[in-house]
Formats: structure tokens, C-alpha cells, sequence
């Protein structure tokens, strides 16, 4: 076996990079244990060893350090409270200085580059989504909150539903809103998710120059993962940007009395909790108040929820990966929604719907639909405009 040098400097760079955030781990293994990954492979992912590494200032060339799809379970079992998901991304960034990363990740930068987003689609293209709804461009004397449709809903055929799906049911409440049309910028979560974070830093500063330039002070997103990167990683003197995902603001004016259902969705509903809703954010109830507000419907936990729900795989740039069969979580979160007797399978994410959808064409569940909530929402309207 050949030794391991251990890099001071690399040490450093790590230090900096995680701030610090392996520091706490005693090697409990917990982290291990409780990775998903767990329960789809006979070999776990050792989530334990990569944070020894940190520790050590050590970087050895991993395939299964692309594997995390920085769901956070791990961290929210960890007895220590350490940062896991930044470890990860800390150790991808100096994969990305050795050019150690899959096939086909750098072509996802790259469209991030030419394009303003990862899916290599024109950037002229981007308020394609929205051709025929009539939506205002964003003006701050005008309009309460900007409409982020973020790069996926813009672009992904089954995506952009939710998007329109949305539109409706905010002109339902009275809410003055626009969009950015093609002029919207990516919030470059992929970028970060992926641990290139010299590049992250590029491109969410181009982000926030353009929220600062249109006058935006207040943003809706369809997307957790971009109500994450907006809420947890703009530049420091941009943090009065209030940012909200929508399942948070629709729950907000149901309180107020602004929107209202008036028409029963007669449906026994399960939630599948995004990971950068839940356990990134702690947010939770937002989408089950919504649900709740909807007559004729009746929402069923599954087995594992909350906390302790099982990611659908999408996350930490695994949208770009090949995932084999038999290793796909939203298989295993079919077969639990499908076990509550629920006719809906629901969620707040494009990743988990897109994912959600294969698993259940592949598993051959019919009885099971996934929808967004805010298409279920859309649903329970009894006039829809747009």
C-alpha cells in the first residue's frame, strides 16, 4: 500500500474552504449509517471517511464523492451538528483544481458559461415557459414580489407546469407580480452543489447585481434549491433581499384570507419533503398548510417524513449523473407513498417531481400520480386565469 502524504497547505485550503466545519467530528459513524445510499447499495457510501480526510487535509481521488446528492440526512443525525454538505462540496472544489470529476460535469459549467444555465438550452429561450400568460416584466413600482422561475422550471417541459401552474394561482390571490422573461439570471445552485465554488461565487454576484439593478426586494421561487441559494449564499451586503419559496408565501396568504379554495380536490394526498425545503431550510409546514387549506382533501404521512424523509436523488448535481437501476431512492419513495393508499403523491420541487415520475412509470404504479402542490393548488381554483 503506498502512504499518504499529508499536505499542510491542503489542510489550510480545506480549513478555509469548510470553515473549519470537520473539526467536530469524533468519527461516530453516524453519517455512514444513516446515507441513503445505504439503502440501495450492499456498500454504503462512508460518509465518515471523507470527513477524516477533511480533517486530515487529505484529497484522494473518489468516484463516491460525486455520489452525495447533499441531502443533509446526515446532517441532521449528526450528534455533533457538523456542516456535511460543506465538507462535500469543499472536497469536489479541489477535485475540481486536480480535474478529478466525472464525464459530462464540466459541460454543465459550461452551459452555465454560454448559456445562463445547465441545461444547455438558449438563453433566449428562457420566457419561452410563459409565450402566451401574458406576464408583466418585473417593476418595482408596480408589483409586490418578483416571479423566479429559475432555470429548471424554465426550460424542463414537465417543469415549466408547475410555473404556469403557479401563475394562476397567484393571480387567483390579487398578487401584482412579474418576471424577469429572458433577462432572468441563473442562481447557479447546480455550480455550488457541484463544489465549484470559485464559480458559484460568479455567478450568484451577477445574480444579485441583477436583482440590485431591477429593484427587486422581494422574490418568489418555484425551485427550494434556488430559495436556498438566494437565501443562504448571496453576498453579504445583499442580505435584505426577502426570499421566499412558494409553498412559504402561498401559506402566507392563505392566512391572510387572500387566497382561497373554493373548489374540493377529493383526494387522499402524501408529501414527499424536498431536502433543500426541509432539512437545508427547517421548513416544513409551509406545504402542508397549504394542502391543509384545500376542501375535499386528505393528506397521509408516509412512514418516513419530515426529518426523516428520504431524498429522491436529484440533488447535489446528480440531475447530470447516471444513476443505475436498483440505486435510484424515488424508487424506494414510490413504494412508500404507494403503501399509505394515497391517489397523489406530492411534493414542492421540480428535481423530486421529475424523479418521482420516472420512478413511478418504471415501477409500473399507476395507482400513484405525483403532482406539485402548486398544480394541486391550481386544481382547487375554481376559475384558473392563465
Amino acid at each position: 500500500m503506498e502512504p499518504i502524504e499529508i499536505v499542510d497547505e491542503r489542510w489550510e485550503e480545506l480549513l478555509a474552504l469548510t470553515g473549519g466545519a470537520a473539526a467536530l467530528c469524533y468519527q461516530c459513524g453516524t453519517c455512514t449509517a444513516t446515507c441513503p445510499w445505504g439503502q440501495v447499495r450492499q456498500e454504503p457510501l462512508s460518509v465518515r471517511s471523507f470527513i477524516r480526510q477533511a480533517q486530515l487535509g487529505l484529497h484522494q481521488s473518489n468516484a463516491d464523492l460525486w455520489m452525495c446528492t447533499t441531502c443533509a440526512q446526515c446532517e441532521a443525525d449528526c450528534p455533533r451538528g457538523v456542516k456535511i454538505t460543506d465538507v462535500m462540496r469543499a472536497l469536489r472544489a479541489i477535485a475540481w483544481q486536480e480535474r478529478q470529476v466525472p464525464r459530462g460535469l464540466p459541460s454543465v459549467l459550461w452551459s452555465e458559461y454560454w448559456n445562463n444555465n445547465p441545461w444547455s438550452q438558449p438563453p433566449s429561450q428562457r420566457g419561452l415557459w410563459a409565450r402566451d400568460l401574458d406576464l408583466p416584466l418585473f417593476n418595482p413600482q408596480l408589483h409586490e414580489v418578483l416571479f423566479y422561475a429559475g432555470c429548471t422550471a424554465s426550460y424542463d417541459r414537465r417543469a415549466q407546469k408547475i410555473a404556469r401552474a403557479l401563475v394562476a394561482v397567484l393571480r387567483a390571490a390579487g398578487v401584482s407580480f412579474g418576471y424577469l422573461g429572458e433577462h432572468e439570471p441563473c442562481c447557479g445552485e447546480v455550480v455550488l452543489s457541484l463544489g465549484h465554488q470559485p464559480y458559484f461565487g460568479e455567478i450568484m454576484g451577477r445574480a444579485a447585481q441583477v436583482l440590485q439593478e431591477k429593484g427587486v426586494t422581494s422574490l418568489v421561487t418555484v425551485s427550494p434549491h434556488c430559495y436556498d441559494a438566494f437565501k443562504n449564499h448571496l453576498p453579504g451586503e445583499k442580505q435584505d433581499l426577502q426570499v421566499r419559496h412558494y409553498t412559504q408565501f402561498l401559506a402566507e396568504l392563505v392566512e391572510e384570507g387572500r387566497l382561497q379554495f373554493t373548489r374540493p380536490f377529493p383526494a387522499r394526498v402524501t408529501f414527499q419533503d424536498p431536502c433543500y425545503l426541509g432539512r437545508h431550510n427547517q421548513e416544513y409546514q409551509a406545504p402542508r398548510c397549504v394542502l391543509e387549506a384545500i376542501p375535499g382533501l386528505e393528506r397521509v404521512e408516509m412512514a418516513h417524513s419530515g426529518e426523516d424523509g428520504l431524498c429522491c436523488g436529484g440533488g447535489g448535481g446528480r440531475m447530470w449523473l447516471e444513476t443505475a437501476r436498483g440505486e435510484r431512492f424515488a424508487d424506494l419513495r414510490v413504494e412508500d407513498a404507494f403503501q399509505t393508499g394515497a391517489g397523489i403523491l406530492a411534493t414542492a420541487c421540480p428535481f423530486c417531481l421529475v424523479c418521482l415520475e420516472d420512478s413511478l412509470k418504471s415501477r409500473g404504479i399507476k395507482e400513484l400520480r405525483a403532482l406539485d402542490i402548486a398544480e394541486i393548488a391550481a386544481l382547487a381554483l375554481e376559475d384558473r386565469p392563465g
